[in-house]
């Protein structure tokens, strides 16, 4: 039998590699914060301002995070080909300094480290080695090697008899209170679900402990790795039963290094709202039901109003009356459309101005004798335009076909459910007009959503006004700047004087356009802000917890 060493140097070389791993982990976070802090010591010039949000963008990028939530164990393994050959596996990937970017760190979910996870005795895949490297903080405390090419007598004197010493001292360690993760002891049955293809839906069932919400994790943090392009755009979504379980698993992922992840439970999924109260098990029941899309459905209905029995609206002193007949034929042209309730407004609105401008038109220009019409299409027009602007008008059609908000709708359909339910359903589910809510609400907040849709018409109103004003801003900035410019060449030769003025290279819009500021939150962020968000990619843990209502959630 060969010996390649003492075991006290292979613990000094992989401590001197680590070592060198943390260096470079430590240069890296050093160049990105001081980054960030000489961007932030500099003026306010357009240059350095973009500078400043490239740097800032860098940093929202998870750098930072990942690297500081590796600090604990940064590598956990090495893997000895039969070639030769000789990798690190770790918790990220770092590459050398040179003209190849050598790596010189194997991020553990890159597919030259599955051996690492896969390997036996039987199946080596090409390795000669297997060692698993444990470390406190940055310190090496103990090596265990695997001999997986048994025709190789090169011995190290850390060998591991038994195979599984790492597995069974992950086991034994002691509870923290968070869940640890199993990088460094994944099995080959776990890493099969970790890398499953990415599209449809994988149930993954076991009892209690079998490291099902573990492998739930590892598989988010592989998929935001092999599909990094699409995934840290659309971000991942990972839904459990309650605040305290998200705690629990809250710190897998960063120490994975992946920070672009949402972590909710259902009661956080609508975004603005926050569930904290509760219901009785009976309330949750109905609420739960999946007809209950079809109840918003008629509520949503119930809002769009016929008069009881006339709207009057007075116009240039003539009055002019909405019976439930002429209301009711524009209610149904506008539901015809099969718009969302807010977004179909638009055009009960116009069919509303379009019938009284008929009355007032057939009011004022209807000739006596022969009934004939006295106005034409310019005085037509004249006549909506003058409507459109007569407060009367939207008052009416404010009641007629309210704009509503799915916090609204669903609160008052709470209030009052008797018409829209059965009577036990409607005690189980009545409550006062409340500004708490419920887990089993979001859903209902959620299908509301959905039926009412948004009327974008005020939003895009006020940006435009905004980007007006902005535009105008840039213009008079660029004046300011043509004016003395334009002095100090006064007095200067004509070679001089034919240097190029901002006003030359730039006109007033895109000025403002560069100006303005560019949204730097992480996917994550923004889709916790915007309820219809297409997450990439979703995992549903604890799932039996989220379905324990009669009916469902």
């Amino acid at each position: 039998m060969s010996n390649t060493g003492f075991p006290d140097d292979e613990l000094r070389q992989e401590q001197e590699f680590i070592d060198g791993l943390y260096a470079r982990v430590d240069a890296l976070r050093g160049e990105t914060e001081g980054g960030v802090t000489d961007a932030l010591a500099q003026g306010h010039t357009p240059m350095q301002a973009r500078l400043e949000r490239d740097i800032l963008v860098a940093e929202r990028s998870g750098l930072l995070a990942a690297l500081n939530a590796v600090d604990g164990s940064l590598c956990f393994g090495r893997i000895d080909l039969t070639s030769g050959d000789a990798h690190h596996i770790g918790r990220i990937g770092l590459r050398a300094d040179d003209a190849e970017r050598t790596p010189v760190l194997i991020d553990w979910r890159a597919d030259v480290a599955r051996p690492f996870y896969l390997a036996t005795g039987h199946t080596p895949m090409g390795l000669r080695r297997r060692r698993h490297i444990s470390t406190e903080g940055r310190t090496v405390t103990a090596l265990h090697d695997e001999i997986l090419d048994l025709g190789d007598e090169t011995r190290t004197g850390h060998e591991d008899p038994s195979g599984d010493a790492v597995l069974l001292a992950a086991l034994n360690s002691a509870r923290t209170g968070r869940m640890g993760d199993i990088v460094r002891t994944i099995q080959a049955d776990q890493d099969r679900i970790i890398r499953a293809p990415h599209r449809g839906v994988l149930v993954v069932e076991g009892g209690p402990g079998t490291g099902k919400t573990a492998v739930a994790l590892h598989r988010a943090a592989y998929l935001l790795y092999e599909h990094r392009e699409l995934l840290a755009k659309r971000a991942v979504l990972i839904v459990g039963p309650n605040p305290a379980f998200l705690g629990y698993i809250g710190e897998v992922l960063p120490s994975l290094g992946e920070t672009g992840v949402l972590l909710a439970t259902v009661g956080e999924l609508f975004p603005g709202v926050r569930a904290t109260a509760t219901d009785t098990p009976e309330a949750a029941a109905v609420k739960g039901r999946a007809d209950m899309a079809d109840v918003l459905a008629e509520v949503v209905r119930s809002r769009q109003a016929l008069p009881d029995p006339v709207i009057t609206v007075e116009h240039e002193r003539e009055v002019l009356m909405l019976d439930d007949g002429l209301v009711g034929v524009a209610r149904e042209r506008t539901r015809a459309a099969n718009l969302p309730h807010n977004a179909a407004r638009e055009h009960f609105e116009g069919h509303i101005l379009n019938t009284l401008t008929e009355l007032y038109a057939e009011r004022i220009g209807t000739d006596p004798f022969d009934g004939s019409s006295l106005l034409d299409a310019s005085d037509i027009t004249q006549i909506r335009d003058e409507l459109a602007e007569n407060p009367e008008v939207w008052s009416a059609i404010d009641r007629l076909w309210p704009r509503l908000t799915p916090q609204r709708l669903v609160a008052d359909f709470l209030a009052a459910p008797e018409d829209f339910l059965p009577p036990e359903d409607a005690d189980a589910v009545r409550r006062p007009v409340t500004r708490h809510w419920t887990v089993a609400d979001v859903p209902l907040l959620d299908e509301a959503a959905e039926l009412l849709g948004t009327d974008d018409r005020i939003a895009r109103s006020r940006a435009e006004r905004e980007r007006q004003e902005q535009v105008a801003y840039a213009q008079g900035v660029l004046d300011v700047s043509y004016a003395s410019r334009t002095f100090e060449f006064e007095d200067k030769d004509e070679e001089d004087a034919e240097v190029l003025l901002a006003h030359d290279i730039i006109d007033a819009e895109r000025f403002a356009e560069r100006q303005e500021e560019q949204d730097h939150r992480s996917a994550a962020e923004r889709a916790a802000a915007d309820r219809t968000w297409a997450f990439g990619h979703i995992i549903v843990d604890e799932a039996q917890e989220l379905s324990r209502w009669p009916g469902g959630c």
